[in-house]
């Protein structure tokens, strides 16, 4: 039987650029031309008015269609209940009010700002790409180093808080941005660990969007290219290899690129398809359906999940919810953009060390026909999740 769900027709595409930058920690910094900018949060070392204030002000000066910004964990009063805990003993115990500071954010005619949520971007000013993403974004991280904002308990033998973070993000995303690392992907800390999430890299897997970006781990920047394994019978979420990115030039002041393009010669293999039955399937359905006597056949064994199982999607012994139509999206470019070298506290580490900003050309499709009847501004349409 000739398996349908292959990929999608082909769509009109055109290259957008995204300039991927994080962990700016009050630093402002020159950016590269673009179309999307993407901060993937610690815009500040503690999240006080005054620190955001001066961030804000840098991204909303920017010269780009569409900006994304996330939160993350250093951005302490964006998380009101971090803060309203442990408020009284930061910024020398001289509180900041939460609401004021996350108004700069929520309040900006020219930032997108996502707490845990999705938006659908349309680019359409006429001098742009004029083509259209899903995003998914989010300044959780797992406990690393202390008490911090927008944390979740990085515990091996319970990760239902990880779970039910992660199990949030829509299928249909294209373009992931959290603050923390997926576990073995651009997340080696200073001391050698692994310090990124697991749940989170089994989500990319069933996800597989065309672009996850991050940052928090200053010493992982990077990006590498992620090819997943949907054949896979045994292993959960299996992964086939990948491909670190190099800069060619890291000492210049060249774009550090990342060409996905199909004009560059490497395109990714990640058509975007679409998720074909209901963009909630983080239940592992087929579970509830047991091998027993007189039972429907062709079933997973008892006990047997199948989140995470590739083979035939029309199999009921597969991630159906993940491989159905879906099986286009075959790779991933997962990229660390921070902007700061060294980890927090930056003093004691040598000189002040900055990375440039994370350039990616991709193929996206076009929203529109040619017809020059586009408003001049991005478009953001709200996705319940």
């Amino acid at each position: 039987m000739a398996d349908a769900s292959t990929s999608q027709p082909p769509q009109r595409t055109r290259r957008t650029r995204f300039v991927c930058i994080s962990d700016t920690h009050n630093c402002t910094v020159k950016l590269p031309k673009g179309d999307v900018l993407i901060h993937c949060g610690d815009l500040t070392n503690q999240g006080s008015f005054t620190e955001l204030a001066k961030q804000v002000q840098w991204l909303e000066q920017a010269d780009f269609e569409c900006k994304i910004v996330v939160a993350g964990n250093h951005d302490l009063t964006l998380d009101t209940d971090f803060y309203r805990v442990h408020g009284a003993y930061m910024h020398n115990k001289r509180p900041q009010i939460p609401e004021e500071c996350q108004a700069l954010l929520t309040g900006s005619r020219t930032l997108t700002y996502l707490v845990h949520e999705s938006r659908t971007i349309k680019l359409s000013s006429s001098s742009g790409p004029r083509t259209t993403f899903s995003v998914f974004g989010s300044p959780y991280s797992p406990v690393w180093g202390g008490a911090w904002a927008f944390q979740y308990p990085r515990l091996e033998d319970d990760a239902s808080a990880a779970r039910a973070l992660w199990g949030q993000i829509p299928l249909s995303t294209d373009i992931l941005i959290t603050h923390g690392p997926a576990r073995t992907h651009c997340d080696e800390a200073r001391s050698r660990e692994s310090a990124g999430c697991e749940v989170l890299r089994q989500e990319l897997w069933r996800v597989r969007p065309r672009l996850a970006l991050c940052g928090h781990i200053h010493e992982a920047r990077g990006a590498e290219r992620v090819r997943w394994d949907l054949n896979s019978k045994n292993a959960r979420y299996a992964e086939l290899g990948r491909t670190v990115w190099q800069d060619p030039n890291p000492d210049s002041e060249k774009n550090a690129l990342v060409d996905l393009t199909a004009k560059g010669g490497s395109p990714l293999d990640n058509d975007g398809s679409p998720c074909l039955s209901e963009d909630k399937p983080r239940e592992d359905q087929n579970d509830k359906l047991k091998g027993v006597p007189g039972g429907v056949g062709n079933v997973a064994y008892p006990g047997i999940g199948t989140l995470g199982l590739g083979e035939n999607p029309d199999s009921v012994r597969s991630d159906r919810a993940a491989l159905v139509g879906r099986m286009g999206r075959r790779e991933t470019c997962i990229a660390n953009c921070a902007i700061q070298h060294s980890s927090y506290p930056h003093a004691g580490h040598g000189p002040r060390r900055l990375n440039k900003a994370i350039v990616i050309d991709l193929d996206l499709p076009v929203w529109g026909d040619d017809d020059g009847s586009y408003p001049e501004t991005a478009d953001t349409e709200m996705t319940d999740v």
